[in-house]
């Protein structure tokens, strides 16, 4: 009767609009106590701000000089935008965040790092010689409503290296890439050399190898053969500075709309910039995810943080505090090894030690908090239960970056298919599309032979005399199977002469490297079945209809 004295009170799981909405609120109350108790902003990274949530998808441009980082944004832009500067010798010589604006102009890194609404505010940590050297340039260009794109200084070599910036460079590119949804990596075909700085660079993001692609840019300076040895020696001296046995994704092309020097390869060049161009325009759909899994990157790294200075603060005597620090310093991959076995967690997961045993000359130990169970299992509970919702969320995510679609520029001639030159056009199952006369008559003599040999009955071939023929292609069983579906129009089991010649078109069309549809283009269909095949597709449509 009194059962309900003994129960605890029904707790109500949050509910949040979308992905965003739950990673900020996720963050504040789970994450955030746990890095202001244990001073991970102050060792790692600054706190997230909800701009850092809100923002568009950016992509930032890493690479020495005259790698053609500014021509390859000119390129998607299809346009200059303020600030550029394109020449031989290094001439970006600042961090040119290019964003979205209807109206134009530039805004200096002062005054951009106090506002707000963009997720730039941390940056001023980096001091007047960095901020002096960073702005933002409004370009009115539909493609920056999906994306930000973040020009660098170009990296130098020689004698050049030498001479210092005056701000921290790679921890300018750290915090970038932490932030970033792509680090586009650009090499000249003619310099693959790495220089220091390069080296400092590439080792300073490598830990976001998920969001690193390589761009061989100026390719069309080389033939084929050269070609082949600069990839090889590109992936060896990548493999000795990523450090990593997978083979990384190098995109292969000339960025910037200049006549081919080598046209040799203008099939692989519009093949990968195809496939770079589909990678751009997946991620404001992915953001969300992206942001998701840099959070869970982060809480880990925070957790394990905490564990570290709750150890160091443990192991603290009553006297002989510096000698003792000293110690814990010098053998902190001692304090690692301890807590990796009382833990049970991956050595992988534990911060530099080099760069940790540096930060933490800084500090007293006796001043670090102890070890506080409450703010670990937050996070824990954190990653177990409100990520796995999130994650759930993903497929019907509402947050605004996942509306957006990387429209206008470069973007729109990719997807051509309105005149002769878009991608594929006049290629494959594209061949005679807009054309007058059947493509597949070309070769008809040929195939109407071939028929005629094949002995029909009543002008139509059974499936097993279409087989023989067929299997001489070499070609897989399911693809035969797949042209056979196409081929056969009327779909009564059969193939006549206009039925066979398209079949053989397909195969033809396959052996030569094209893809098989997954439906026949209107195109290929036999003049003679036309009215047919739209009666068919008429039905098929009605049936959708109803089951609907």
């Amino acid at each position: 009767m009194f059962s309900w004295l003994g129960k605890e009170p029904e707790l109500h799981p949050e509910v949040y609009g979308n992905v965003v909405d739950g990673l900020k609120s996720i963050y504040k109350s789970k994450l955030v106590p746990l890095e202001q108790h244990y001073l991970f902003n102050e060792f790692h990274s600054p706190p997230l701000s909800d701009a850092d949530f809100d923002a568009q998808p950016l992509i930032l441009l890493v690479g020495q000089y005259s790698t053609g980082k500014t021509t390859f944004i000119r390129y998607l832009l299809e346009r200059d935008f303020p600030g550029m500067r394109i020449g031989p010798e290094p001439t970006t010589d600042k961090f040119i965040a290019v964003m979205y604006g209807d109206k134009e102009g530039v805004i200096p890194g002062n005054a951009l790092v106090v506002d707000p609404k963009k997720q730039f505010r941390p940056l001023s940590a980096f001091g007047n010689a960095f901020l002096n050297r960073f702005q933002c340039s409004l370009v009115k260009s539909p493609v920056l409503k999906g994306m930000t794109i973040i020009d660098t200084p170009g990296i130098l070599a020689g004698e050049k290296q030498r001479i210092d910036r005056g701000y921290d460079f790679t921890g300018v590119l750290e915090w970038f890439a932490e932030r970033v949804d792509r680090i586009i990596l650009l090499f000249d075909a003619h310099k693959l050399d790495i220089s220091d700085e390069f080296r400092r660079s590439i080792e300073a993001i490598r830990s976001h190898d998920d969001k690193i692609r390589i761009i061989l840019n100026k390719a069309d300076m080389v033939d084929q053969q050269q070609l082949m040895r600069v990839y090889g020696a590109l992936m060896w001296s990548l493999g000795k500075v990523l450090q990593t046995p997978e083979v990384v994704r190098v995109f292969t092309g000339s960025f910037w709309n200049e006549p081919l020097r080598c046209d040799t390869n203008r099939k692989l060049f519009e093949d990968e910039t195809q496939d770079l161009f589909s990678d751009f325009q997946s991620l404001p759909k992915n953001s969300a995810l992206r942001k998701l899994n840099d959070l869970i990157k982060r809480a880990r790294l925070a957790k394990m943080h905490a564990l570290i200075i709750a150890e160091l603060k443990k192991e603290m005597p009553m006297f002989g505090k510096e000698s003792k620090k000293k110690d814990l310093i010098r053998n902190l991959q001692v304090v690692y090894e301890r807590i990796r076995q009382e833990q049970q967690i991956s050595a992988s997961d534990f911060p530099d030690i080099g760069r940790m045993q540096d930060m933490l000359v800084k500090y007293d130990f006796s001043k670090f908090h102890s070890h506080k169970p409450k703010l670990l299992e937050d996070v824990d509970l954190m990653l177990s239960e409100d990520i796995s919702k999130l994650m759930a969320m993903i497929p019907h995510d509402s947050s605004p970056p996942s509306f957006l679609e990387v429209r206008g520029g470069a973007f729109e001639t990719v997807e051509d298919k309105m005149t002769p030159f878009g991608y594929k056009c006049g290629e494959g199952c594209n061949a005679g599309f807009g054309e007058p006369e059947w493509i597949v008559n070309k070769e008809r003599a040929s195939y109407d032979a071939l028929f005629d040999n094949l002995q029909p009955c009543e002008g139509r071939l059974s499936g097993a005399a279409v087989k023989v023929e067929f299997m001489k292609s070499k070609l897989p069983n399911p693809v035969l199977a797949k042209i056979w579906k196409l081929a056969d129009v009327d779909m009564d089991g059969q193939l006549d002469k206009d039925e066979f010649a398209l079949g053989m078109h397909l195969i033809n069309v396959k052996l030569n490297g094209g893809e098989i549809p997954l439906q026949l283009p209107e195109h290929l269909i036999p003049p003679k079945k036309k009215d047919k095949w739209a009666k068919q597709e008429k039905y098929k449509n009605n049936d959708t209809d109803r089951d609907s």
